[in-house]
């Protein structure tokens, strides 16, 4: 009985419900139990018939989900018609709490977008530190008067001595090309950067 193969009893008046014991033919390839008076749940154990490739069991008073298996999800939704009391994939019926199923993501109508809560952190933290960076560099300056000197005079004294380094590179490379270098005219005979003095060349 085990290895049977095919099983059709549909189309008489027998009764009662699917037994349970119908998973153990697992080499069971076709099934028919259509057009009978059968009733109550399709038993678990039907998942595990994984050789079946033919099932018909429509028009019973089948009731209840129809259990979750690779091969009872694959038949067409004719196999199961005339069971009104059927819900469940392949049918389009849902079952009682399929349109009620809590998301995990979801508490007390409340959905919580993970990716949404870490972007605004990102974005708060950043405003955040630009504004403590800022006021730290910019509120120094502005209480002490001596740091505010010190660093204006810095930048006048960077921007000197770049520009008196590009001028005498461009001089430098016009002299390589043939002609003799010259020198810009410099108001001051020296120039003082940083604490140091360096010399500064005049035109003859």
């Amino acid at each position: 009985m085990l290895k049977l193969n095919s099983l059709n009893l549909s189309r008489n008046n027998l009764t009662g419900k699917v037994l349970e014991k119908f998973g153990n033919l697992n080499r069971l390839e076709s099934l028919d139990l259509s057009r009978r008076q059968i009733s109550g749940r399709i038993p678990s154990s039907f998942s595990s018939l994984n050789f079946l490739s033919v099932l018909d069991l429509s028009y019973n008073h089948l009731s209840g989900r129809i259990p979750l298996g690779t091969q009872l999800q694959s038949f067409n939704a004719s196999a199961y018609m005339g069971n009104s009391g059927l819900c469940g994939p392949p049918l389009t019926q849902q079952c009682p709490g399929d349109g009620t199923t809590q998301n995990p993501g979801v508490t007390t109508g409340t959905e919580y977008d993970d990716d949404g809560i870490i972007s605004m952190g990102f974005f708060v933290s950043t405003v955040l530190g630009f504004a403590t960076g800022f006021w730290k560099v910019c509120g120094s300056l502005l209480l002490k008067s001596s740091w505010r000197h010190s660093y204006f005079r810095f930048l006048d004294d960077t921007r000197d001595w770049v520009h008196v380094k590009t001028a005498v590179y461009k001089e430098l490379l016009t002299g390589i090309r043939g002609n003799e270098p010259t020198y810009p005219e410099i108001g001051n005979s020296r120039l003082n950067v940083e604490g140091f003095e360096m010399p500064l060349l005049r035109n003859k």
